[in-house]
């Protein structure tokens, strides 16, 4: 009884999480009853097989003893349902007792996880890897494959800015292991992919993650970063189908940090200038007059006195955004095809901006000799054009107080401040647009000689090619009262005073070619020792071509091209790189009885990147696994634990990813153009040419030495399912820029000079399980990382707010400790500052140091410390799925559980570059010398000042806060129509679905600003939209 209730219990809670309040399983109060025993191919009775009369609403479910009591119809279908079994139905023709066996779901059993150059069986993986099927990214109706993957798999950590048409994000596989790139290797369909985005979410089958050395280390020198494998869906034995899936929707920018109004904006600007020189009074800036009747006065004076609604006049409610989707797949024994071709159509949230795409993928196999002799031929093609004004208007907008017009009353462009006016950029400032196709293929033969041996051939070649053309024209604005003067030209932080065309060209290419050998057998009395044994060779060869060019003052704006721009004022330049990269691999993977398991990768890479004697590196792994369960010991156990597997993995991996054009070991030399004086001081343009670089011959690899230990869980058949694993990793000759002399004329070179070491832990858990015709699961991962640096050759690396110092987090805050803020002038006379001009109000700082290692009365740049920990812990994402007589609904969320950030100045600082906008924050919450004195100790913000400003606004914990947030990340409905309604139509399937995603997000961050929003960027977007999918 104590197992049954357990049971139970574990399916009430798992219900709760579903959000369901009851499940009616209601006997049917008709027909006849029957009883049974339910057990499996062994004759051990399972509980809680769940029986239901197949159309009715009746339905039951097995005891602890298999047995169960319903009553049905005669003449009608009863199902048996259990999770990890086939489902079973049977004919009731009206006999009181029916026993039933139900077969373990052979394809639930074999499940397999892609890993390098191949595929295992889940259960017999000793490697870290975590997999998501395509259809559930799909589902999530972003249009990057980047973004789907945002909270989907422990121990990925994807980043956003903004929601801009067509944008990407970052990923990262298990934190931080180098000071250079630490983007994740991508394969698709076992070949390197410059971009994940290149793929198509609905042409994926599945994505995993390799996260440990042992699931990495095959792909060597890249994978020190982790590795991404996504395998493409390919057509199966069967009918020719054709599939449509079709979507429509609109995205809403989300809230806009909040601005004072605009009295109020008069109001503090005054006070402001009042702290910085009270004997000038109040009234500096706005008079009484103008503070108290300016909307008054903009009735009937709206140039002189403009209110300006300028996110309303740049922002648009909403953006159109569809989706289109056909595939069709299919054939036969010889013969099978999947192809695809989609196109995406996404709207800005502003004039002029779009993102426009064609996708277009085949994949075909085909079976020369059965069983002898397979071929692959697969292609790809990606176009996409991104048009955008040349002037991006967030900051500039989010800036602007309403003070200043953007036009004047008759529709003309107005000054703004002092030419500062982004609807003016934004709708008179030219637009850019840019192009990028990408066609890639591959092609393989394999040949099977005997039974378990395969040679494999690969050839892949990829062709990418970018253009971008940029048209600034001049935009000047003309006098309120003069419409035939010029009052001079919009300002943007450089002068938009000429027409100007700026154009660039990309186009490189790259070729992977592999031959594989791979033996499988298993051998032994009862077969049950298996062994896998591969090796490989791969070559890759890259050459890459840069060309830009551009012309200024144009004289006419109508003929945007080169050859109309003037001569005088020509730019052009180029560049171009090759690099290839030889390698070896090897694997053996060897299993006793699917009980104790064992495998072993080595990798020999050599790369043009480093000299010719330190070229080749050797990254080898070893994993072994065991699964408890399989033991005599443990047979007790089943089913409330039907799995137990631990394993642990060592490996190596390096990291030759030092930057796409630089070759440490060569002198490089730069050309330029240059304007030289003769001694007649007539001016000659000539050609320069210069060593910019010192080659370093002995940099070589960068090594991460990986250590893994995890275990996989299963309860009650699997519909409980865990894992967890913690891990450590040790980042050697990491590259660092070693300082040397300014007078040897070289910039300073790298070396490999540093180590880091990162620490974390990955959790995934999931539920899943059948009552009558309702099947449900819920998921949740958690993963945490730790980077800090053990080794630095040479002086701290400073990088504005942030820092890199032996024993600190990689990118730690780093800056000065605050102490509140200055209440009495006897304060700041007793206290060490910054400058002369801080005083009462300002924040006060920890003399902590000074040159001589002890504090010193000042606060200078030696009182700086770190501050914590820039990047993101606890990491969680997790899913809720629903399906009930073709209804569907799933929920996805993600956030990060703990993240120090940071109170830019663009979110807090008044006045901004002396005019800007006042953030709505600060009301109420500041110091000021109008408060009472309680007020003033309680106040949140300093003084509004200008002449304190580089005080108040140093790095410092002051402006830490907790960056932590919940994102509801995407809710889908959807209806599949009843098979006799498709019947009619003609149709093998139809579903109708709606669906909204990014739409809310909870956070400590300033109302109106988004954790994943920089300070100048697009904002996350919400988007509802509708779909309808086809299937012939």
């Amino acid at each position: 009884m104590t197992q049954l209730f357990s049971t139970v219990q574990l399916r009430r809670w798992a219900l709760v999480l579903c959000v369901l309040c009851a499940v009616p399983v209601v006997a049917s109060a008709q027909a006849l009853p029957v009883s049974g025993v339910v057990s499996d191919q062994n004759g051990a009775p399972l509980l809680g097989v769940t029986v239901f009369e197949k159309g009715g609403n009746n339905g039951t479910a097995t005891n602890q003893e298999g047995r169960y009591t319903i009553r049905a119809k005669k003449g009608s279908t009863l199902v048996f349902s259990y999770v990890g079994y086939e489902t079973h139905e049977c004919l009731f023709n009206g006999e009181t007792t029916l026993n039933v066996i139900l077969r373990e779901d052979a394809k639930l059993m074999d499940e397999v996880v892609v890993i390098g150059y191949g595929t295992v069986k889940k259960k017999d993986l000793a490697g870290s890897v975590a997999a998501i099927q395509g259809d559930e990214l799909a589902s999530r109706q972003t249009t990057t494959l980047s973004t789907a993957l945002q909270g989907s798999v422990s121990g990925l950590l994807v980043t956003r800015d903004g929601s801009a048409p067509g944008s990407s994000g970052t990923l990262k596989v298990r934190g931080i292991t180098t000071m250079g790139d630490n983007n994740p290797l991508i394969i698709v369909d076992g070949s390197p992919c410059d971009d994940i985005d290149y793929v198509n979410a609905n042409d994926v089958e599945s994505v995993s993650v390799l996260k440990d050395a042992a699931a990495a280390s095959i792909y060597g020198s890249k994978a020190a970063a982790g590795v991404i494998l996504i395998t493409t869906k390919r057509g199966a034995k069967e009918q020719i189908h054709l599939s449509y899936n079709g979507e429509v929707g609109w995205e809403f920018p989300t809230m806009q940090p909040e601005m004072v109004g605009m009295t109020r904006y008069m109001e503090m600007y005054n006070e402001m200038l009042y702290n910085d020189n009270p004997a000038a009074g109040f009234f500096q800036q706005f008079s009484a007059d103008q503070v108290k009747n300016w909307l008054e006065y903009n009735r009937t004076d709206p140039n002189h006195y403009p209110v300006t609604d300028w996110t309303g006049l740049i922002m648009k409610s909403s953006a159109l955004k569809h989706n289109h989707n056909i595939s069709i797949g299919g054939g036969s024994e010889r013969v099978r095809t999947q192809a695809s071709l989609s196109y995406d159509d996404v709207e800005g949230l502003y004039g002029n901006r779009e993102f426009q795409r064609f996708m277009f993928r085949a994949n075909n196999d085909f079976t020369i000799v059965q069983d002898k002799l397979l071929a692959t031929l697969d292609v790809n093609i990606r176009r996409a054009k991104n048009t955008s004004p040349n002037f991006s208007p967030f900051d500039m907008m989010r800036k602007m107080p309403a003070i200043y017009a953007a036009v004047w009353d008759d529709g003309r462009i107005a000054e703004g401040k002092s030419g500062a006016n982004p609807y003016g950029l934004l709708t008179e400032g030219g637009t850019s647009y840019a192009w990028s196709t990408q066609l890639g293929g591959r092609a393989s033969l394999e040949y099977k000689p005997v039974k378990g041996l395969s040679l494999k051939g690969v050839v892949a070649p990829f062709i990418n090619y970018t253009k971008s053309k940029a048209f600034k024209p001049a935009v000047a604005y003309t006098l309120a009262d003069d419409p035939n003067t010029i009052g001079g030209y919009l300002d943007s932080g450089s002068i938009w005073s000429t027409n100007s065309l700026s154009e660039t060209r990309n186009d490189n290419w790259n070729l992977t070619s592999q031959f594989i050998i791979n033996y499988m057998r298993s051998f032994g009395r009862n077969e049950n020792h298996n062994l896998n044994i591969m090796a490989g060779y791969e070559g890759y060869i890259m050459k890459s071509e840069t060309l830009s060019a551009g012309r200024d003052h144009f004289e006419f704006t109508q003929y945007p091209y080169l050859n109309v721009g003037s001569e005088d004022y020509m730019t052009n330049s180029g560049s171009g790189t090759e690099y290839a990269s030889n390698s070896f691999f090897g694997r053996i993977m060897y299993d006793y009885d699917g009980r104790y398991l064992i495998q072993a990768n080595v990798r020999h890479d050599g790369s043009s990147r480093f000299a010719r004697n330190y070229r080749w590196g050797t990254f080898p792994s070893v994993s072994a696994g065991w699964v408890v369960t399989r033991e005599k010991f443990m047979e007790g156990t089943y089913p409330w634990l039907s799995f137990l597997k631990l394993r642990g993995s060592w490996g190596m991996l390096g990291n030759e990813r030092i930057g796409s054009d630089y070759f440490p070991y060569l002198a490089l030399m730069t050309f330029g153009d240059a304007i030289f004086y003769d001694k007649d001081g007539n001016k000659i343009s000539d050609k320069t040419a210069a060593q910019r670089e010192l080659a370093v011959e002995d940099i070589t690899w960068e090594t991460t030495t990986s250590t893994d230990v995890g275990v996989d869980l299963g309860f009650f058949k699997d519909r409980l399912t865990a894992t967890f694993d913690y891990y450590w990793k040790q980042t050697e000759d990491m590259l660092l820029s070693v300082n040397i002399p300014y007078l040897m004329g070289y910039s300073n070179p790298n070396s490999n000079a540093g180590s880091m070491k990162t620490t974390g832990f990955d959790l995934e858990v999931g539920w899943k399980d059948t009552v009558g015709e309702l099947s449900y699961g819920v998921s949740f991962n958690l993963s945490d990382f730790q980077s800090r640096i053990t080794k630095m050759n040479g002086s701290d690396q400073i990088n504005g707010s942030k820092i890199h110092r032996v024993g600190s987090y990689f990118n730690e805050w780093y800056g000065y400790v605050s102490d509140g803020i200055y209440q009495t002038q006897e304060e700041v006379n007793n206290s060490a500052t910054y400058n002369s001009a801080v005083t009462v109000g300002d924040i006060r700082y920890k003399d902590i140091s000074g040159p001589d290692g002890v504090p010193d009365g000042k606060i200078t740049s030696e009182d700086r410390v770190l501050l914590g920990n820039s990047l993101p812990r606890f990491q969680y994402g997790g899913t809720v799925n629903l399906a009930w007589k073709g209804i569907d609904f799933s929920l996805v969320f993600q956030g990060i559980g703990k993240q120090t950030s940071y109170l830019y100045t663009q979110m807090v600082q008044p006045v901004r570059d002396n005019y800007g906008n006042i953030p709505a924050i600060l009301d109420g919450k500041y110091w000021s010398p109008f408060n009472t004195e309680e007020q003033n100790r309680n106040a949140k913000y300093p003084r509004l000042t200008n002449t304190g400003k580089t005080n108040n606004y140093l790095t410092s914990d002051f402006w830490l806060f907790d960056g932590s947030y919940f994102r509801l990340k995407n809710v889908t409905l959807g209806y599949t129509l009843p098979q006799k309604w498709t019947n009619k139509l003609h149709l093998n399937t139809a579903r109708i679905y709606v669906s909204a995603s990014d739409l809310f997000c909870i956070s400590d961050f300033p109302k109106g600003w988004d954790p994943e929003m920089g300070v100048s960027s697009y904002p996350i977007t919400s988007t509802i939209l509708v779909g309808l999918n086809l299937k012939l």
